[in-house]
C-alpha cells in the first residue's frame, strides 16, 4: 500500500511520516509540503537521518501515486484535495477541522470563519473518533473511498471520558459538564508565536482563549450526537484550555454533575465509585487503546507518551455529587497522527493496532 502525506512538514505530518515508516502494510511514502517543496524530509527534521530520506514533491503528485491520503494541512485548506481523493476514488484522512462537522456549515463558519468550498463533499464524510463511529467508518468504507475528519485533540480526550455516561442515564443534563485540560506546547504547531516562546511558557500554567477554544463546538457536537443517539438530554458542556510547559500530552479533567438517584452520601463514595470503575471498564473491554487504570492509578501524559493509548481514571467527589474523569492522551499521537492510522487501519481492513503497537515512553 502506498500512503500519502499532504504538509508532511508540520509537526502532526511529520509524526505521520514517523509512524507509517514503521506500519507493516505501507510499502511506500508520498510525501509534500508547499513551503519545503523540493527539499528532503531528512533536511527539515534531522532526526530521519538515515532513516526516511523522501523528496518533498507537489500535492497532485501525492495524489496520483497513493492508494490512501492524509493531508495535515492548516483549516480551510484541504478541500481540493478531498474533492480530487474522491474523484479517484482514494480514502482521505483530514487532520484538520474542515470535516469534522459533517455538514453542520453553520458551525463552522461561526468558530473557523470560512464556508464549505464543496459543501457535498461534507455530506460522505465521517468524524473519526474510532471509539464512537468505528462500525459507521466501516460500513461507509464498504462502498467505496471514504473521507475522515480525524478528531481534535482536546475533544479526542474529552470525548472518550465522557461517552461511557452518555449510554446511561446518570448525569444530570440541566448542570454544565465541565472539562478542564491542560496541554502540551506542539498543540500550537510548527509555527512560531510568542505565547509558545521558552521564556513565556516555561515554569508557568495558564489558561488560553477562555470561553471561546474551537474545539469547544466539537466536543459539545459529540456529546449531542451520542445523546441523539441514545435517546438521552444532551447536557451543555463548559472547555477551557491550558499549556503547559511539556512537549506533548493532554490532560484533562472532566466534571460530571450526577442525577439525583445517583448521588450518595459520604460512607458510599467508594462503593458508587466502585460502580463506575465497572461501567468504564466494561464500556471499553474491547478497545485497543483506551486503558481504564485501576481503582487509585491516576491518568498521567508520562505514562502515554509517544502511544495511541488514553489512560482514563474516575471517582466520585467528597460530597458524593460530581463523577470526576481523568484522561490523559499524546495529543500528536491519539489526538492527531496516531488516531489518523487507526482510521487507515479500519478503513482497509487492517488490524487496528497495526503500526501502533509501541509501548510508551516514560521517560
Amino acid at each position: 500500500m502506498v500512503a500519502g502525506i499532504i504538509g508532511a512538514t508540520g509537526y502532526a505530518g511529520a509524526e505521520l511520516t514517523r509512524l507509517l515508516s514503521g506500519h507493516p502494510k505501507t510499502d511506500r511514502l508520498i510525501l509534500s509540503s508547499v513551503s519545503f517543496e523540493g527539499e528532503k524530509i531528512e533536511n527539515i527534521y534531522p532526526n530521519f537521518l538515515g532513516r526516511i530520506s523522501l523528496p518533498l514533491l507537489k500535492a497532485e503528485d501525492v495524489i496520483a501515486g497513493s492508494d490512501v491520503v492524509f493531508s495535515a494541512l492548516p483549516h480551510a485548506v484541504g478541500e481540493p484535495f478531498a474533492l480530487s481523493c474522491m474523484e479517484k476514488k482514494i480514502h482521505f484522512i483530514d487532520l484538520s477541522a474542515d470535516f469534522r462537522f459533517d455538514d453542520d456549515e453553520d458551525t463552522y463558519n461561526a468558530w473557523y470563519g470560512k464556508n464549505y468550498r464543496f459543501p457535498d463533499l461534507h455530506k460522505k464524510s465521517i468524524y473519526g473518533l474510532p471509539e464512537m463511529n468505528r462500525q459507521m467508518i466501516k460500513d461507509e468504507a464498504s462502498k467505496g473511498s471514504v473521507i475522515i475528519g480525524n478528531p481534535g485533540c482536546y475533544p479526542t480526550g474529552a470525548t472518550l471520558g465522557i461517552l461511557p455516561v452518555m449510554s446511561s442515564s446518570v448525569y444530570d443534563s440541566s448542570y454544565p459538564i465541565i472539562v478542564d485540560s491542560v496541554s502540551g506546547t506542539s498543540g500550537g504547531g510548527r509555527e512560531p508565536s510568542r505565547s509558545f516562546h521558552y521564556s513565556e511558557c516555561a515554569d508557568s500554567v495558564a489558561p488560553y482563549k477562555v470561553a471561546s477554544h474551537r474545539h469547544s463546538p466539537e466536543i459539545s457536537r459529540n456529546i449531542a450526537v451520542i445523546s441523539k443517539r441514545n435517546g438521552t438530554e444532551s447536557p451543555k458542556v463548559i472547555f477551557t484550555p491550558h499549556l503547559a510547559p511539556m512537549n506533548r500530552g493532554i490532560l484533562s479533567t472532566i466534571y460530571i454533575p450526577l442525577s439525583q438517584n445517583c448521588r450518595v452520601t459520604p460512607d458510599k463514595i467508594e462503593e458508587k465509585t466502585n460502580e463506575f470503575q465497572k461501567l468504564y471498564e466494561d464500556f471499553y473491554k474491547d478497545e485497543p487503546f483506551v486503558r481504564v487504570l485501576p481503582k487509585g492509578v491516576y491518568a498521567a501524559t508520562n505514562r502515554v507518551r509517544q502511544s495511541n493509548y488514553c489512560d482514563i481514571c474516575v471517582q466520585i467527589d467528597i460530597n458524593g455529587t460530581t463523577l470526576i474523569v481523568a484522561t490523559a492522551i499524546d495529543n500528536m499521537v491519539k489526538g492527531a497522527a496516531g488516531q489518523a492510522i487507526q482510521n487507515m487501519n479500519i478503513l482497509f481492513g487492517f488490524d487496528e493496532t497495526l503500526g501502533l503497537n509501541a509501548i510508551p515512553m516514560l521517560f
